[in-house]
């Protein structure tokens, strides 16, 4: 395992990280050429699909090598992508490794696995909060040997350019418990019906391609039965299913945005100069963001690792509190690590010549995204609280 990490290192430093002026400062069509060439490097190198089976062309890490190998990925923007463990892709290839058809995994699944193609996920929607997944407007009907589904969905990331959208709707309204109401679709984009109204702009930047979070919708979108992911009305179990170790690739992910935010801030510190001969890193307070930094790096990087050995022995309804622990936790951390590497570069910090602008900016989402902060707390405060309650006389 040591040798496999130092050859992802490795592939960072001398393929990803020349790669990024030219990401950092051009739309997506003019820098998916070289993020091909970057992705057939990596098939090269023995580093594609580090999380998926052999036989489907991966590495078959178990989850807590994968969040090993998921750090080292993160301190570039591009890390993921070229390895095709980006996001929502690599959650939906698991979901359908998992619970897909044989038609599906045939069909979508494996060109997705081989990086022929991209997916995305529709599940958030305008009109209902996104902390509630069991309450939808998108519906799928039932008619014949066809559903029709019809609803409006947003922050559908890498729509542009997708495939396929798994797509949650409800088929059961009148289902006794909300968390069986819904299911679970595997729509083509190229349905009739189904339609990119727009990519919102996320503070201040529209992205495409990959980098895109979409508006969606579906209007009377017909497909065929066999379209349903596993059973009718697992869509909220399906969903959290996926969500669970999806959780711990964000947080090692972030872990290795705070790495490489770490790495800039010390050099940084080291060449700038105030006056001559006096640099950053003689003044205390920069010191200090440092030392604070490492301790902050360092602790999340434990928590999400125990994590993630709890979730490969116990499930993800057995770490169900520690992964929301983590998902509240390690964004905090990497918050205060980009900030305080963003003051450290001044002016500069706040240009696009270092990838801690765009960090900055978007990776303000992982507190709200996979369920906002608030809810991840009021749910592990609430088991705590009702622990103790059932120990006290």
């Amino acid at each position: 395992m040591t040798d496999l990490l130092a050859r992802y290192s490795a592939f960072v430093d001398e393929v990803l990280l020349p790669l990024e002026p030219l990401v950092l400062s051009n739309p997506w069509p003019a820098v998916e050429p070289q993020l091909e060439v970057a992705r057939q490097a990596a098939r090269d190198r023995g580093l594609w699909a580090p999380h998926l089976p052999v036989e489907w062309g991966g590495l078959a890490l178990p989850l807590a090598s994968f969040a090993e190998v998921s750090a080292i990925l993160g301190r570039t923007p591009i890390g993921h992508y070229a390895c095709n463990v980006q996001a929502p892709d690599v959650g939906n290839m698991e979901l359908l490794l998992t619970h897909g058809s044989p038609e599906h995994q045939k069909q979508w699944l494996r060109p997705l696995a081989a990086g022929r193609i991209r997916s995305c996920f529709a599940m958030t929607e305008p009109g209902r909060a996104g902390s509630n997944p069991v309450w939808l407007d998108t519906t799928a009907v039932r008619d014949g040997t066809d559903w029709v589904i019809n609803g409006r969905k947003w922050w559908t990331s890498s729509a542009e350019g997708a495939s396929f959208a798994v797509t949650m709707a409800v088929t059961n309204p009148a289902a006794a418990k909300p968390h069986h109401r819904a299911s679970m679709f595997l729509v083509p984009t190229d349905t009739p019906g189904f339609a990119l109204e727009r990519n919102i702009p996320v503070m201040g930047h529209v992205g495409g391609g990959w980098a895109s979070h979409g508006e969606v919708t579906f209007t009377n979108c017909r497909v065929p039965a066999s379209a349903l992911i596993a059973a009718e009305g697992a869509g909220f179990a399906l969903a959290q299913e996926r969500l669970g170790p999806g959780r711990v690739h964000h947080c090692m992910r972030w872990i290795g945005i705070c790495d490489r935010a770490l790495e800039l801030m010390c050099r940084y510190a080291l060449q700038r100069e105030l006056s001559p001969g006096d640099p950053l890193a003689n003044k205390q307070v920069v010191r200090h963001w440092i030392a604070e930094s490492r301790a902050e790096i360092t602790a999340a990087r434990l928590f999400v690792r125990d994590v993630a050995h709890l979730l490969e022995r116990d499930g993800a309804h057995g770490a169900r509190e520690e992964v929301s622990m983590i998902k509240y936790f390690v964004p905090q951390v990497m918050q205060r690590v980009l900030d305080r590497a963003v003051q450290v570069h001044g002016g500069y910090g706040l240009t696009d010549a270092t990838p801690l602008a765009g960090w900055y900016a978007h990776e303000r989402a992982s507190r709200i995204y996979d369920g906002p902060d608030e809810v991840h707390k009021d749910a592990v405060a609430r088991r705590t609280l009702l622990r103790f309650a059932k120990a006290t006389p």
